[in-house]
């Protein structure tokens, strides 16, 4: 057993087998149809949107108020290893979130009405227009300034640390998002908004 959780990739493999046995054991002969790949779909949206927002929220309530306390010797191992790390899930997650999503949208057939923020789709369409703004924010903003703070890209100091606010604060405006857009996201299933 020892040997699974020493590799995130065996231990990842052994959770999807466990899953597998789960939905075999326990799912009869519910697997398959339109059903079965509307909730596959809407499982892979919510643990793609775990990894997304737990990671925003990690670098918001963990990483950056953490950073200060940091001995100058030991922030090239944040900046170097731990944070370019952290933002390929990170970014890789938000892609991962949004598609599937909108492939749930699709295949639940009210894609169109939610975008265009119509009843009763309003609760789900507000969260998800908050998702694309957060989405392109990660791509746009957040990544492309995290390269020059992080020095994947070079840039001058001052180019550095403003880059560095700029992903800071595009962070921030993220995280204050993600309150109403996962609000939005349960609401329209449990009759709120």
């Amino acid at each position: 057993m020892g040997a699974i959780f020493q590799s995130l990739g065996r231990t990842v493999l052994a959770g999807v087998v466990l899953l597998i046995v789960l939905v075999l054991v326990a799912g009869g002969g519910s697997i398959g149809g339109m059903a079965w790949s509307t909730f596959a779909m809407r499982w892979l949206h919510v643990l793609n949107g775990v990894m997304w927002i737990g990671l925003l929220w990690y670098f918001n309530f963990v990483q950056i108020p953490s950073m200060p306390k940091i001995p100058d010797e030991q922030k090239p191992a944040i900046s170097k290893v731990i944070a370019p790390a952290a933002l390929f899930w990170f970014r890789w997650a938000a892609l991962g979130t949004v598609i599937t999503g909108l492939l749930l949208s699709w295949m639940s057939g009210y894609i169109a009405p939610a975008l265009g923020l119509q009843r009763p789709f309003l609760a789900i369409g507000i969260g998800m227009w908050l998702a694309l703004i957060m989405a392109f924010n990660v791509w746009f903003i957040i990544w492309p300034n995290q390269q020059k703070a992080l020095g994947m890209v070079q840039v001058e100091a001052a180019d550095k640390a403003k880059a560095a606010r700029t992903a800071m604060l595009t962070s921030r405006l993220n995280t204050m998002l993600s309150i109403p857009m996962l609000y939005c996201m349960v609401a329209q299933q449990n009759g709120g908004l």
